[in-house]
């Protein structure tokens, strides 16, 4: 004798919002976090300790197993920040609070071009300076290490100088027509080409003989 089968029935799953009763996939999976905010603190204490160990080893000592150890922290919250020690290294040199601020305003824009390049200068002399020669020394022109310090640094100053040139141009402190190209070319180049190649120091009197020497030739 057959034992008949009593069929299966399935409950229905009443919708609890207005998306389930809409049919919206988003009813059916969870919405994920998207994890705790990344915190100023922390990026602070990772770029002070990745500098602390440059001006200790150079940038060679820099590792991020380093980094994270000396900073108190793990190994991932630095990678959160960064991908490798390269952009750790080029993110603690090329930081807001390590570079030279523009210079107080004095009566004469060339007076404060003057004070622009010796805070250059002062930065290029230090330990951080010697590390950034030694990271783009041994980099290549396209690395992103070079390109950071291309962009935040380098041509970060020549804007703040092209300002300071042009309003000398107009007060009549310099002639009309002149090239600020290559102006600025003669003023920088100049520093970035001791830093690069180390034939002589940068100090306040090359600064002082640089800039008078290029202002000479760009007066009216």
């Amino acid at each position: 004798m057959r034992v008949p089968v009593k069929p299966v029935v399935k409950p229905v799953l009443k919708p609890n919002s207005a998306a389930a009763a809409a049919g919206s996939p988003a009813a059916a999976s969870p919405v994920r976090g998207r994890g705790r905010p990344r915190s100023p603190q922390i990026r602070d204490a990772i770029l002070r300790a990745a500098r602390a160990l440059m001006d200790e080893a150079g940038p060679a000592g820099l590792t991020m197993e380093a980094v994270a150890e000396r900073a108190g922290v793990g190994k991932p919250t630095v990678y959160r920040w960064w991908p490798n020690r390269h952009a750790v290294a080029m993110a603690a040199l090329m930081d807001d609070a390590a570079l030279p601020k523009a210079a107080a305003r004095k009566r004469s824009p060339l007076r404060a071009l003057e004070q622009q390049m010796l805070a250059v200068s002062e930065t290029l002399a230090s330990r951080q300076g010697r590390n950034v020669t030694a990271m783009i020394a041994a980099a290549d022109p396209d690395t992103e290490v070079a390109k950071a310090f291309r962009h935040h640094f380098v041509l970060a100053r020549r804007s703040e100088g092209r300002a300071l040139i042009e309003e000398a141009a107009q007060a009549g402190e310099l002639r009309a027509g002149l090239d600020v190209e290559v102006a600025l070319d003669q003023l920088y180049g100049a520093l970035f080409f001791r830093m690069l190649m180390g034939h002589a120091g940068i100090d306040a009197g090359f600064v002082r003989a640089l800039v008078k020497q290029v202002v000479r030739g760009l007066t009216a």
